[in-house]
């Protein structure tokens, strides 16, 4: 399930180039306290990873950059989805309550809130990303400091880890594993000009 929010204000929007934590904080900030606290506090268990089972867009709209900062024209959408439904209810009806909320220190109007439910995938299907897709493994070196590796959508490994991981997710929401883990992921039509740096 997905809920899409749209924005508008007075003027720009001016985000800092990283602002998904801004958007995670004001997703929380949002939400029930108790879930809230579930969310962020414990999540979804699968071994001892812990999932918060929630991802969001970037900001959608005409955007330009300068000096560190994205500068938004509105209208902004922001597309928020889950498999928790209870998380996306428990958002919308949060904003509705609030109409005018902050982001970022820029009061927002809410425009509307659209929700969209994903039909079952049977067969091949081509997904656009809306935000990026963030693949690594983190390695000791012979020195004993950690280093992080960032795979490139082409290697092999980039699919094969991002399959393991949606595996695990499905077990820590549904509580099984699923009864097919038959699928292959293929990134498509991904260049350099796609490789997003915050």
């Amino acid at each position: 399930m997905r809920i899409k929010i749209r924005f508008t204000c007075n003027g720009s929007l001016i985000v800092p180039y990283s602002y998904n934590e801004i958007i995670q904080g004001w997703i929380y900030r949002h939400l029930q306290e108790t879930l809230a606290v579930f969310i962020h506090d414990e999540g979804f268990k699968y071994e001892n990873r812990r999932f918060k089972l929630f991802t969001f867009s970037r900001l959608l709209g005409k955007t330009v950059s300068r000096d560190g900062s994205f500068i938004i024209t509105p209208p902004v959408e922001l597309v928020v989805s889950s498999p928790y439904h209870r998380l996306l209810q428990s958002l919308a009806e949060n904003i509705l309550l609030t109409p005018e909320i902050e982001l970022n220190r820029k009061k927002l109007l809410i425009e509307s809130i659209s929700v969209g439910y994903l039909t079952e995938i049977n067969e091949e299907v081509e997904i656009k990303m809306l935000s990026p897709v963030t693949v690594y493994s983190t390695f000791k070196t012979p020195d004993g400091r950690k280093k992080t590796y960032y795979y490139n959508p082409k290697e092999e490994e980039f699919a094969e880890l991002l399959k393991q991981n949606i595996l695990k997710k499905f077990t820590a929401f549904y509580g099984h594993k699923p009864e097919s883990e038959a699928f292959n992921i293929t990134p498509l039509r991904v260049s350099k000009r796609d490789e997003k740096i915050v």
